[in-house]
C-alpha cells in the first residue's frame, strides 16, 4: 500500500478547531494525505471572533520546520496565518531552499469575526517577500486588495467570490500570469463559516502533493470545501464549523 503523500501546514492555533492548524489537518487527511504541522502563532478566539494572536519565535518555527524536513520527504507547503515579519523571513529563507514544493499561501489578514490580523508592515512583507514564492496564491477580494494581488508578481491566484455579493453565486477565478485559466460557480450557502479559506488552500495543498496539476487540483478542492461547508454544524454562538469528513 502506497503511503499518503505529505504536506507540511504553518498556521496558528485554533482553540475551537475550526480553523487554523486543525483545519488544515482534516482537510490534507480527507483529502488522501498526512498532515504535518509548524504552529505559527497562537490565538484567543472562540467562534465569533479573535481577540488577540501571539507569534512564536521565527527561529523555533524554523528548528521545528527544519526537523521535519531532515525526517520525511514534504510533497507540498501550505501557509497561513504568520503574525509578523520576522516570520515570514524566516519562511522566505526556507522556501528558497525547498524550492521544487509547491507551496500553496491563504494569507489570512482578517478573522472571520472582523478583527484585523495583520498590521500594514506585515501585509507590506508578505507582499513583497511571500508572494513571489508561492506557487498559488488563494485570496478573497479583501485580501486581494489589501495585497494588491493583481499588481504582485504571483505564478497562480484563486480568487474566492464569498466576499463578492454581487453575485448571486460564488464565483471562484483561476489567474495564471493574468489570464483567466478557470471560473467555477458555487450556490451561495445561508451560513457565515469558520476556516473556510484554510480548507480551500489546504485541499489544494493536498491535491498538488498527489501531483494533480493546478487546475484540476484547485477544481477538485472546490467542490471537497463546498461539501464541507453545506454540511456545517454549530458548535458555538458564532460561525459554523465546516464538516470536513464525511459522506458524500
Amino acid at each position: 500500500m502506497q503511503n499518503p503523500p505529505v504536506v507540511l501546514s504553518f498556521s496558528g492555533h485554533d482553540p475551537t478547531g475550526g480553523a487554523g492548524i486543525q483545519a488544515d489537518h482534516e482537510a490534507i487527511m480527507a483529502m488522501g494525505g498526512h498532515a504535518v504541522s509548524v504552529i505559527t502563532c497562537l490565538t484567543v478566539q472562540d467562534t465569533h471572533n479573535v481577540s488577540s494572536v501571539k507569534p512564536l519565535e521565527a527561529e523555533y518555527i524554523l528548528q521545528q520546520a527544519y526537523k521535519l524536513l531532515a525526517d520525511i520527504k514534504i510533497s507540498a507547503f501550505k501557509i497561513g496565518l504568520l503574525g509578523s515579519c520576522d516570520v515570514v523571513a524566516a519562511l522566505v529563507s526556507l522556501l528558497k531552499q525547498y524550492p521544487h514544493i509547491p507551496v500553496v499561501l491563504d494569507p489570512v489578514l482578517a478573522a472571520g469575526g472582523g478583527t484585523s490580523l495583520a498590521k500594514s508592515e506585515l501585509i507590506m512583507c508578505i507582499k513583497k517577500q511571500l508572494l513571489p514564492l508561492a506557487t498559488l496564491v488563494t485570496p478573497n477580494v479583501p485580501e486581494a486588495y489589501l495585497l494588491s494581488i493583481f499588481d504582485s508578481v504571483c505564478q497562480n491566484i484563486l480568487l474566492t467570490g464569498t466576499h463578492n455579493e454581487s453575485t448571486k453565486d460564488v464565483i471562484n477565478t483561476l489567474y495564471q500570469e493574468g489570464e483567466v485559466i478557470s471560473a467555477l460557480s458555487w450556490p451561495r450557502l445561508p451560513d457565515v463559516y469558520h476556516g473556510s479559506g484554510c480548507t480551500l488552500a489546504s485541499a489544494i495543498a493536498a491535491g498538488l502533493a498527489k501531483g494533480l496539476v493546478l487546475v484540476n487540483a484547485v477544481e477538485i478542492a472546490q467542490q471537497y470545501t463546498w461539501d464541507s461547508l453545506s454540511q456545517a454544524h454549530r458548535i458555538g454562538g458564532g460561525q459554523l464549523i465546516p464538516m470536513r469528513f464525511f459522506n458524500s
